[in-house]
């Protein structure tokens, strides 16, 4: 829905490194199929262009465990578990993950996949059980790779506090608080504020706040995010626009928006290093990459 999106592994690359250079800590990556731009989740798709990335930036790479519509478990995770990453995501709960009322409002797709992909999530539940959580959590933290916990409800931070309580992740918890997909929270200010006390009184220090929010809320909830002391999450996957009307050109620009808001709030950028001692990863040289 944007001809901006990167699909291409050279694109991929280049709009990561483009991100770091404007402030990113933590790279989220996604791979495609470079000629139609249908989700992949091969090793090999991230061959293409995690060596790049690693060349031109320190930033911590954090890969999806999300995969795409219809994939196995086992092919959600196969591209992190051969890359061993520094991070990635991990979806605490199943839910009803609608994002169908796009196809309405697009007349034209590039792609002849594209449509019916969005249609079909009327009738899709994105599963993660909890035997399915407990295993990508051990099968990625015997590699040494910690999780931005991805978290679309107040119960998926009970989720996680029971896997944590079992022993099965340590702190600290990189808590991403996602809103405005169909089936989880909406954007509502006081989602958020329940979500924070909710964290704060089951996890206290041992955590660290994040937010995203979907297409035109992004910005304004990850501002108050930052304001309540957490950190920003950006980015094309969660909103294809700059302003009203404008699409984003690259990650980069929304990167570069998000941190003019922040500096303007006296709040500082962390650098991955920093990002690093705060999530405590075992370091860009224990990578497979």
């Amino acid at each position: 829905m944007s001809p901006h999106l990167p699909i291409t592994p050279e694109q991929i690359a280049d709009q990561a490194v483009g991100a770091a250079e404007a402030g990113a800590s933590i790279l989220h990556l996604h791979a495609r199929v470079p000629e139609t731009g249908e989700p992949l989740a091969t090793p090999e798709g991230y061959q293409r262009f995690l060596p790049s990335i690693a060349e031109r930036t320190d930033a911590i790479v954090n890969i999806t465990t999300g995969g795409g519509l219809g994939m196995s478990l086992e092919d959600r995770f196969a591209a992190a578990k051969w890359a061993a990453p520094e991070l990635a995501s991990m979806n605490m709960g199943s839910i009803n993950f609608n994002i169908s009322g796009a196809a309405k409002r697009f007349p034209e797709f590039k792609y002849d996949w594209e449509k019916p992909y969005l249609e079909r999530t009327e009738d899709f539940i994105l599963s993660n059980t909890f035997a399915q959580i407990e295993w990508g959590m051990k099968e990625l933290g015997d590699l040494g790779t910690k999780f931005e916990f991805e978290c679309y409800d107040v119960g998926h931070l009970y989720n996680l506090a029971h896997m944590a309580d079992r022993g099965l992740v340590k702190a600290p918890f990189f808590v991403q608080s996602i809103f405005g997909i169909l089936g989880g929270l909406q954007p509502e200010p006081e989602h958020l504020m329940h979500m924070k006390a909710t964290a704060d009184r089951l996890f206290g220090e041992d955590y660290l706040l994040s937010v995203l929010a979907a297409g035109r809320f992004q910005t304004s909830m990850v501002t108050m995010g930052a304001i309540l002391g957490g950190n920003v999450r950006v980015g094309l996957e969660d909103s294809l626009y700059l302003s009203k009307g404008k699409l984003a050109e690259s990650n980069g620009q929304q990167v570069a928006k998000i941190r003019h808001i922040l500096e303007e709030l006296s709040l500082e950028i962390a650098t991955p290093d920093e990002a690093r001692a705060m999530l405590e990863t075992k370091g860009r040289a224990n990578v497979a990459f």
